[in-house]
């Protein structure tokens, strides 16, 4: 198997090469995946990585809801296009029932959990509402749960109705300031419901998801759909199997849609460098989890700076910062200095043609649009000095 190859392949496929330039939040979340959301800058980074989305029009594009922050596939949360607004719902449905279950183990009834619902809709009818406000319109509908609730994680009945309501495509979340890389929502009726005329099973779902998996990030391997998904390896084979999914080489692990065959054998990498900077959860890595595969041989044993210690590159699951990319390759990692409005970065061997440009672009566009990089919604500019501090000393 040719790394360097799949490297650049899986950029190409995900719009990392410049093919995307000037598409739509739309196109660019069609062609190269689901953007995880946590509260951080990831989705305006895959966005402006792509395309050179400013944060404005992404914006728009939420206003609009071209695109939109869904609960979906393992029930993480994904900023999705519209066109798969209804699969999204769909895929992450059966995962969203742990907290019904949740609730009932802890006194709450059927009948409660019906009332609330009704009572959380009403609430909205008017339009839309911060959870407090919610709680405050709905008077006794949604109660405390106690210290045995507090332990389980779940403090009140509310969150768990505006999980199953979104979950329904009843309601949908709308940032309070209009911005995708913090948590604080409030919550409007969403007419018209996505899934109103919506007729797939389950397993047809999981089906078109694995179709899309494998047209954002194949070649892949079934274990990585599996993570992706949420779903057991029984699911996970009977989701692939209508797809005709063949391996690059004979007796190979790593496949791809038949479809997509030919153009692989036949594709070429880039021979100039196509440097980009991305965030830790771009969909590159986070599609299939696998830092490994963007890492050359030579790098695998390279010491990057994890919480409080350091570890082989090679050795992680998770980006421990945002990443430099060249053709899909990790060439680097980097944080953003609010204090001193930089990005504070290392990068792999020996200087790479356009990495001062590329850093200045992305250090531009975060301190005039964003104001921060965030990679998670608990992520501050305290807790991110030690790797900052870690990243500048390795760069000497």
């Amino acid at each position: 198997m040719n790394q360097t190859k799949m490297r650049a392949w899986w950029s190409h496929r995900q719009g990392l090469d410049g093919s995307l330039e000037g598409a739509t939040p739309e196109e660019v979340l069609a062609r190269s995946g689901w953007a995880r959301s946590v509260g951080g800058v990831g989705p305006y980074l895959s966005l402006f990585a792509r395309a050179g989305t400013s944060r404005e029009d992404a914006d728009k594009a939420v206003k609009d809801i071209q695109i939109c922050e869904l609960p979906s596939a393992r029930s993480c949360t994904y900023v999705v296009p519209s066109a798969d607004f209804a699969l999204a719902l769909k895929v992450g449905q059966q995962f969203n029932l742990a907290d019904r279950k949740l609730a009932l183990k802890l006194g709450v009834t059927e009948k409660e959990i019906t009332s609330l619902n009704k009572a959380v809709l009403k609430a909205l009818a008017n339009g839309a509402l911060s959870p407090e406000e919610i709680r405050t319109a709905n008077g006794n509908a949604s109660r405390s749960l106690g210290e045995e609730g507090k332990k389980k994680g779940m403090t009140t009945t509310l969150p768990m109705s505006l999980g199953e309501l979104q979950s329904s495509g009843a309601i949908r979340r709308v940032p309070m300031n209009g911005r995708l890389d913090q948590q604080r929502f409030q919550y409007a009726v969403w007419q018209p419901n996505p899934l109103k005329n919506d007729s797939l099973t389950h397993e047809a779902a999981y089906t078109e998801l694995a179709k899309r998996f494998f047209q954002w990030i194949g070649p892949a391997k079934l274990s990585q759909f599996q993570w992706f998904s949420g779903l057991g390896v029984k699911a996970s084979l009977s989701a692939i199997e209508p797809l005709n999914l063949v391996p690059i080489e004979k007796g190979c692990d790593w496949v791809l849609l038949e479809e997509d065959f030919e153009a692989f054998i036949k594709y070429k990498p880039p021979v100039r460098p196509q440097i980009v900077l991305v965030s830790s959860l771009d969909a590159i890595h986070a599609l299939r989890r696998d830092l490994r595969g963007l890492l050359d041989e030579k790098d695998l044993d390279r010491q990057v700076f994890v919480e409080k210690s350091r570890q082989s590159a090679g050795s992680l699951s998770d980006l421990p910062s945002h990443a430099i990319l060249d053709r899909g390759r990790l060439i680097g990692l980097w944080e953003y200095d609010p204090e001193t409005q930089s990005i504070a970065h290392t990068h792999f061997g020996s200087d790479h043609k356009g990495l001062a440009s590329a850093i200045k672009k992305t250090e531009t566009y975060v301190r005039d649009q964003l104001g921060d990089a965030r990679s998670f919604s608990l992520d501050s500019p305290k807790s991110r000095v030690p790797r900052i501090d870690a990243l500048r000393s390795s760069a000497g």
